[in-house]
């Protein structure tokens, strides 16, 4: 971008920060409760395993450290992940339990973040940093030959971290073979957690991501496909959770991340646009069989991978007590129970499922707190994980906004990924230079979803803070 545009991206961002009522400098007494140092003789010592941590390179707000072995018994492998210990910075209803309570979750935006915790926490004394010795809730997942989990065990313990990795350097050590062995095998557990995934009917999409780019103050976008070191390291974060929702519903206390079975419609008119789409979908074919066929670089391919998001939507956190698990329980992406543990750093409903796992393995009732509070949390976290997909989206649409700012009227080539039901003259295009996702519509005929389609630009300008296309 110009520099004139840099600097109306920036002030557009500082009005959304405002226009939105986002949570702005944490008050005195947030600091100070923040700044105590914890109790924790309740810890056991773990410091002797040389955990490490995998994030992108400029991530110091650090929730998970791993450490994968096989089995001394030569039949599978241990998982050994390390979450970090927020809830032992915490006082339950002071100040700064209050001010997390208000925020909900980390906002992101392209020149900053609004924090769930106070810096000197949540990049601090909480975060899993390198050569820091950190409170967690440490995991021990045991795992079969071909990676499914057969013991579960979490307990609170001080670790310490002795290496902070980024996924693009992980994917090129592992790739070269350079990889000892704890590292190493995260490409081997990967693997067989995501046949695993296929084997229970679960789906993860490959959806390249659009991204605001910062650097040196200057803006632009990009599509960000994820490594398969990502992938890998997902499947580690998601056992986790899985492991956690099960230890949940074996004591009868808990919160659940869950997503209904998408209805007949949806995947009806799914059917359609992939015969638009002219992909090959028999009709004995499961819907996460043909998604994991697809490739993302092929634009008919993308385009439908794009129109697969809409049965991920009405995803929420749902509360059990007394034993019986709600209706539904399960999340049909992950095709099993599965809840949120891995990110207390940046999320509030974690901490909460962290705590209810570890009275679990005590066998131990849930603490008071955290009962008191689960009636809440699934409309808390409703708003907040709203109000963050309003932040990452505006701030997408603004930086659309300002890149295209001043040429309208000119013409580009993207790709239809959407047309609405009732106005195929209306959808979605997707332009690969700039990485622009922008709103068409205008025209007479209907948009040939999946196809090569020249626009014309006809919105543009921080002040719009929206992009918009015609037909050329």
């Amino acid at each position: 971008m110009t520099g004139a545009a840099d600097c109306s991206l920036g002030a557009a961002l500082r009005a959304l920060r405002t226009e939105l009522d986002l949570p702005g400098a944490f008050p005195p007494e947030v600091l100070a409760e923040a700044a105590r140092a914890p109790d924790l003789s309740a810890h056991e010592d773990a410091t002797g395993i040389p955990f490490l941590t995998i994030d992108p390179p400029a991530s110091t707000d650090l929730d998970q450290a791993m450490h994968l072995e096989r089995r001394r018994d030569g039949r599978g492998y241990r998982v050994h992940y390390a979450i970090a210990d927020v809830a032992a910075f915490l006082r339950p209803g002071g100040a700064l339990d209050a001010e997390a309570q208000r925020r909900v979750t980390t906002l992101y935006f392209p020149d900053d973040r609004i924090p769930l915790h106070p810096a000197v926490l949540s990049e601090g004394a909480a975060s899993l940093l390198p050569g820091e010795t950190r409170p967690a809730a440490l995991w021990r997942i045991d795992l079969d030959g071909d990676g499914q989990a057969v013991a579960t065990d979490v307990r609170r313990a001080l670790i310490r971290s002795r290496a902070k990795l980024d996924y693009a350097g992980v994917q090129r050590q592992i790739d070269a073979g350079t990889a000892e062995e704890p590292l190493a095998l995260l490409r081997d557990i990967g693997r067989l957690r995501a046949e695993q995934e296929v084997a229970r009917g679960g789906i993860s999409l490959d959806v390249p991501e659009q991204e605001v780019i910062e650097h040196d103050g200057s803006y632009g976008l990009a599509y960000r496909a994820t490594l398969p070191a990502e992938a890998w390291n997902a499947q580690i974060s998601l056992l986790t959770g899985m492991a956690a929702a099960r230890l949940m519903a074996d004591t009868g206390t808990g919160i659940l991340r869950t997503l209904p079975l998408a209805p007949d419609g949806a995947v009806a008119r799914l059917r359609r646009s992939a015969h638009a789409l002219r992909i090959d979908w028999p009709h004995d074919v499961p819907y996460a069989e043909v998604v994991r066929s697809l490739d993302p670089e092929k634009s008919n391919h993308a385009a439908f991978l794009q129109e697969c998001t809409t049965l991920l939507r009405g995803a929420g956190y749902t509360v059990f007590e007394g034993g019986d698990l709600p209706d539904p329980a399960v999340h049909a992406a992950v095709a099993d129970l599965y809840t949120h543990c891995t990110a207390p750093l940046r999320r509030l409903v974690d901490r909460y499922a962290s705590e209810l796992c570890l009275a679990a393995t005590a066998g131990k009732a849930p603490p008071e707190w955290v009962r008191e509070a689960l009636p809440a949390l699934p409309k808390e976290m409703a708003e907040g994980t709203r109000r963050a997909g309003t932040v990452e989206r505006a701030c997408v649409d603004l930086a659309e906004a300002a890149l295209l700012d001043g040429r309208e009227g000119e013409l580009f080539d993207a790709y239809v990924v959407d047309v609405q039901d009732r106005d195929p003259s209306t959808g979605t295009v997707h332009l690969r230079d700039p990485a622009i996702v922008g709103r068409i519509e205008g025209g007479t005929a209907p948009l040939p979803l999946g196809e090569r389609l020249r626009v014309r630009l006809t919105r543009a300008g921080p002040a719009a803070r929206t992009v918009l296309f015609a037909p050329a």
